[in-house]
């Protein structure tokens, strides 16, 4: 039964933002860059060169979207990995805020599924 619990619990804890705050889009250069999905959202425009959006497949066939944020000033990079289909859009101030005040790089990524 305890396994019946946990993954019941696991659908109401663990599910994705539907549908999510941004979009990935291919420039004409073949870059690729996020779009927000709502006009609030602080999701730089197509020309900021301090954001570079990656699309990675797995073996098994999904797809990772990361975020990887730029600060010219930074000797480190910070890894952050969010594995319960969090929503980068949402999480995105979060990321700029803390490449600011730490004074690094930060590659954000959430497993995302086509």
């Amino acid at each position: 039964m305890g396994c019946m619990f946990s993954q019941l619990a696991a659908k109401f804890a663990f599910f994705p933002p539907s549908p999510p705050t941004y979009q990935i889009k291919k420039r004409e250069d073949g870059k690729l860059t996020v779009v927000s999905s709502s006009s609030s959202m602080p999701i730089p425009v197509a020309d900021d060169s301090s954001l570079d959006v990656l699309l990675v497949d797995t073996k098994r066939g999904n797809k990772i979207v990361a975020f990887y944020l730029k600060n010219p000033y930074a000797r480190l990079t910070v890894l952050y990995s969010h594995g319960n289909a969090a929503d980068l859009g949402q999480l995105y101030d979060l990321f700029v805020q803390l490449k600011v005040n730490l004074r690094v790089n930060l590659m954000g990524l959430v497993f995302f599924f086509f």
